[in-house]
């Protein structure tokens, strides 16, 4: 189990510290296999404390995912400086930052693309999850409409986007990107083959 430090919780924000002791506890353990009883102890409360914002871990999970979601969309807004010299630039700074915040926060991405982050059912959550997948559509469409990308659907170019910035973040915080199978700049040298292939222009 974790080595995070006990916080005593004395007033304040519930809601927030619980959410602040998982996070933690996610950050040094790398997964997610923590109870909410483990958190309340941490968190320095009751263990029924946390099933008054939290009905089950489940729920906790994703607005953890939730938040992971928004912290990366910051992350990806942030990259895209618009003193960069073309959208393929933009494109290329979004997607390094992507894959920056996955192996800065491996258990949180992990949680975010996993089973337990079940969309479908948490409106906050999917609301979230579009709203970081709509700034890489945004970065298509702009593209498309000052010649970068070519005129394919948008749909079609953000699911190859997305899978292989996605795909090259999971093989970053995996330790896979050896250099004896990939180069020496695997990331940047998979993003060139990318972006060639959906007719980007310097």
């Amino acid at each position: 189990m974790s080595e995070t430090k006990d916080r005593p919780y004395h007033h304040g924000d519930l809601r927030r510290a619980l959410i602040d002791t998982a996070l933690d506890m996610l950050a040094t353990d790398q997964n997610w296999t923590f109870t909410l009883r483990e958190v309340a102890r941490r968190t320095g409360v009751s263990h029924a404390a946390p099933y008054k914002h939290f009905r089950d871990r489940e729920m906790l999970l994703r607005e953890l995912a939730r938040i992971g979601f928004i912290r990366l969309g910051k992350s990806l807004t942030e990259a895209i400086s618009p003193d960069l010299s073309s959208t393929r630039a933009q494109f290329v700074a979004a997607a390094q930052a992507c894959i920056r915040f996955a192996c800065q926060n491996p258990g949180l991405y992990r949680l975010m693309f996993s089973s337990d982050a079940d969309k479908t059912i948490d409106p906050q959550l999917h609301d979230a999850a579009m709203s970081t997948f709509g700034i890489l559509l945004g970065l298509l469409e702009k593209g498309q409409r000052d010649g970068s990308f070519r005129p394919a659907a948008v749909s079609a170019l953000a699911a190859a986007s997305w899978a292989q910035v996605h795909g090259l973040a999971m093989l970053a915080i995996s330790n896979q990107l050896l250099e004896e199978k990939v180069g020496s700049a695997p990331v940047p040298a998979a993003l060139d083959v990318l972006l060639d292939g959906m007719g980007c222009s310097d």
